[in-house]
């Protein structure tokens, strides 16, 4: 057994789930044979605890690091920073240089508060937007984290984030005062949001900006109308998003669409805990009127990073590359899948790329081989690739010589229906009950 299975055999003996991020659990890989733990990391190369090298065409910690692992220049202005100190009485100086500079790159805005991950960034957003409407009730679409004003929706029934998070997830330890607070409502779906509206009493509308797919032009103009005719504070969640497309947000690819709030996350530190709310001045000023505070949102290592992280980004056009990289892979996969004869589809959002297999109840086993195979070949992969700037097209070329090979198995094991004899591994799974 590798170092990574025991070592995820002691973790869930004394931490619920086995740690604190369910995308990085096994179980949604491959729960067997998944190294589980990494040793270092440098590019978008990893070493799991035995000594293993993978080439990352997965996660890339889970969106974080947008310009690969242990980039030189970030990590060198981290450690700078750590040798002069990042926790003292007095403030550092970098909260303002960092605030000034996403004012800089969102001219809608005019304020910004920080935090260290999506979900309290997001969790501050609908806080202070709640606070500018003077309503409780909030319209949402997509996933926005792990806090009470969103796993509320669930209070109604446990099926009302399946479209959004995961399906059957038990809103234990949510105050039932907060039911019908948030309503789910469909991604680029006008009639069924003009419902949701009509029918409650809503003073924050909040999406994703893009996760797999775009939002039509027609849906963000009928939020942009409805928030005008109703008072209602739009909130555009990037932290999946954020950085991939243009020099911040995806929504300046929609410019004639103006948000209340945005909020930042994931990459913008390339791996150091950073996030950002920014939002128009009238409404990020309700942040005076109500208590929002911590120490740990003024610790220095974040604003370093994310200033060093958005300068490379802005010097070297990430976005740009993302997307080539992206549109390569995508193609890539289609063109291998129409070879093998293999059914799915790609998603639209190229720095995020992704490929869905349409084989109904057959897909998860399908998804596990294609990992199984790929670990076999050096890889940590999945359906999903969060593209970073250290992917090249050289990298791009060799993995997909593995996944020909693959898409080739996996179609003559549909055609010989033998999936599950293929597979080294339990199925993998994304429900939450598997997981306890």
């Amino acid at each position: 057994m590798s170092q990574g299975k025991l070592l995820w055999k002691r973790a869930k003996n004394v931490i619920p789930g086995g740690n604190g991020l369910l995308s990085k659990r096994p179980e949604r890989y491959a729960p067997d044979i998944w190294p589980v733990y990494f040793s270092k990391a440098k590019g978008i190369e990893i070493w799991d605890l035995d000594g293993n090298k993978y080439i990352d065409m997965a996660q890339m910690g889970i969106g974080a690091a947008i310009l690969g692992y242990c980039n030189d220049i970030v990590d060198a202005k981290v450690k700078k920073a750590i040798d002069s100190g990042i926790s003292t009485t007095l403030n550092c100086p970098e909260e303002v240089y960092l605030a000034e500079k996403l004012l800089e790159l969102n001219p809608f805005a005019g304020g910004v508060k920080f935090a260290r991950t999506g979900a309290e960034a997001m969790a501050i957003a609908v806080r202070i937007a709640r606070a500018y409407s003077g309503k409780d009730q909030i319209a949402f679409s997509g996933y926005h984290g792990w806090c009470d004003w969103y796993i509320a929706a669930n209070i109604q029934g446990e099926n009302q984030l399946k479209d959004h998070l995961l399906p059957g997830l038990e809103p234990k330890g949510v105050p039932k005062g907060l039911a019908i607070t948030s309503i789910p409502f469909k991604y680029n779906d006008i009639a069924n949001l003009k419902k949701v509206i009509a029918e409650n009493d809503i003073g924050v509308i909040v999406i994703e900006s893009a996760r797999y797919d775009f939002p039509t032009p027609e849906f963000l103009n009928e939020i942009a109308q409805i928030a005008i005719s109703k008072k209602i504070v739009v909130i555009l969640d990037e932290i999946t998003s954020g950085w991939r497309m243009t020099d911040s947000g995806v929504y300046k690819l929609f410019k004639d669409f103006i948000p209340g709030i945005v909020v930042y996350g994931k990459a913008m530190g390339n791996g150091y805990a950073i996030s950002a709310v920014v939002g128009k001045k009238d409404i990020i000023e309700q942040a005076q009127h109500t208590f929002i505070s911590s120490t740990f949102w003024t610790e220095r290592i974040g604003f370093v990073a994310a200033l060093a992280t958005i300068e490379f980004l802005q010097k070297n056009h990430v976005s740009a590359h993302l997307i080539e990289i992206g549109n390569i892979i995508g193609d890539g996969w289609k063109k291998l899948a129409d070879k093998h004869g293999l059914d799915l589809s790609i998603t639209d959002y190229k720095p995020l790329i992704s490929f869905k297999l349409n084989y109904g109840d057959k897909n998860q086993a399908l998804y596990t081989l294609f990992i199984q195979e790929m670990l076999k070949r050096g890889y940590l992969a999945s359906s999903s690739i969060y593209v970073s700037y250290s992917h090249t097209v050289k990298h791009v070329e060799k993995y997909l010589l593995e996944v020909n090979v693959i898409f080739g198995m996996m179609k003559k094991a549909i055609n010989s229906n033998t999936i599950e004899t293929l597979l080294e591994t339990q199925v993998r799974d994304d429900a939450f009950k598997r997981l306890n």
